[in-house]
């Protein structure tokens, strides 16, 4: 049976697999809670669905910031280099 690909599947099955067992550590370590492989995949999806989009725009203005200060630097870089 194919499983569904949903918008906010991003990760490969290792990282899936990693980021649950986190969660379940997280879980154990830090609120002394026992939570199970279900509970901890679908605290992953959730926060994937509800975060992923809005991480992922952050990360595309940041990069934009970026381009712009290094083309505005070029810029002034080939300035610089016209004889006048």
């Amino acid at each position: 049976m194919k499983k569904t690909k949903r918008k906010w599947d991003v990760l490969s099955k290792d990282r899936r697999r990693t980021c649950i067992n986190e969660i379940i550590t997280f879980f154990y370590k830090s609120r002394d809670e026992e939570i199970g492989m279900i509970a901890a995949e679908e605290i992953l999806d959730y926060f994937l669905e509800h975060i992923s989009g809005h991480v992922y725009n952050r990360a595309i203005r940041d990069c934009q910031e970026l381009l712009k200060k290094r083309f505005d630097d070029f810029e002034l870089d080939l300035d610089l280099l016209i004889n006048k």
